[in-house]
């Protein structure tokens, strides 16, 4: 700890067993950031999601003095593998080794003496699969139990005035404007270049061959529509609906929006998470026995 009591790091690697335990004297929550690595088309890497779930929780923990793990770093990413051989690099977990990993690593917590579980999430597809596991951690325990999604796909949000993409040009989704933006923000933090912006276009979603035409697709939500309305969803591979991996215009993008998106999400987040932490909580499950 520095001389005024805050940690030089709120990251647990970086602190020893003694921090931990002086940290657990006044506070008993910390941030678990969870994403994926996943080809994000042919000019953003494969740490994209990961990025935005670590830099989300870095803010917020140094606004407001909370801890964090380190990133769980893959996630539940099935239809970014393509077909064999053609190394998109993409690194997916089925459905159950991500609830089995996510409840180890909250029960080890919850162990330990935390009360309070917020998963910072930066991957879309881990939505699709957590609630199960996000359940039993709560019924297990009594912890209180959270799963945040700071980012932008389909609902706008936060991010309202700042993307300039339209609509039809799905401002949020798979390394458009708003990712690339962070992207580029990011590399003024670290000041290492991993976005090459000569390999981004502009490119868009369409409706995948083994459909009619009488379908309709724009954006990477696994629904389609139909005569105007989206009751119906398909399993689908990325693929087979965007060759590149980009979704919409990531040629709008600058690292001034990826910094000020960054400010919003972790400022609703700190805002979230201090609220959170006045809400009585009374663990009635902590040790963690079923460990092997």
């Amino acid at each position: 700890m520095s001389d005024n009591g805050q940690f030089r790091s709120y990251n647990i690697v970086d602190l020893t067993f003694v921090d931990i335990q002086e940290y657990l004297k006044t506070k008993d929550i910390i941030m678990v950031p969870i994403a994926s690595t996943e080809q994000h088309g042919p000019h953003l890497p494969l740490k994209t999601d990961t990025v935005t779930a670590e830099e989300v929780s870095r803010r917020v923990a140094q606004q407001i003095h909370v801890l964090y793990t380190p990133c769980i770093w893959t996630g539940y990413s099935p239809q970014h593998m393509h077909q064999p051989g053609m190394g998109r690099g993409t690194i997916t977990i089925r459905a159950e080794t991500l609830l089995n990993l996510m409840h180890d690593v909250a029960r080890s917590l919850i162990h330990h003496g935390f009360n309070r579980i917020i998963f910072i999430n930066g991957h879309g597809s881990n939505v699709k699969v957590v609630d199960p596991v996000l359940r039993k951690l709560r019924y297990e325990t009594g912890a209180l139990i959270s799963f945040v999604k700071p980012y932008m796909e389909n609902y706008v949000g936060l991010m309202k005035g700042l993307m300039e993409n339209p609509p039809e040009e799905t401002p949020g989704w798979h390394a458009s404007e708003l990712e690339t933006s962070q992207m580029l923000a990011r590399d003024v933090v670290d000041g290492t270049n991993y976005v090459r912006m000569d390999r981004a276009e502009k490119t868009l979603a369409h409706i995948p061959a083994f459909l009619p035409k009488s379908f309709e697709k724009k954006d990477g939500m696994p629904d389609i529509e139909f005569d105007g309305y989206k009751y119906f969803t398909f399993p689908m591979d990325h693929h087979e609906f965007i060759e590149s991996g980009t979704i919409g215009n990531p040629l709008r993008a600058t690292a001034e929006k990826g910094e000020e998106a960054f400010r919003r999400y972790s400022d609703h987040v700190a805002r979230g998470i201090l609220e959170l932490m006045k809400v009585p909580v009374e663990v009635h499950n902590r040790e963690f026995i079923d460990r092997v």
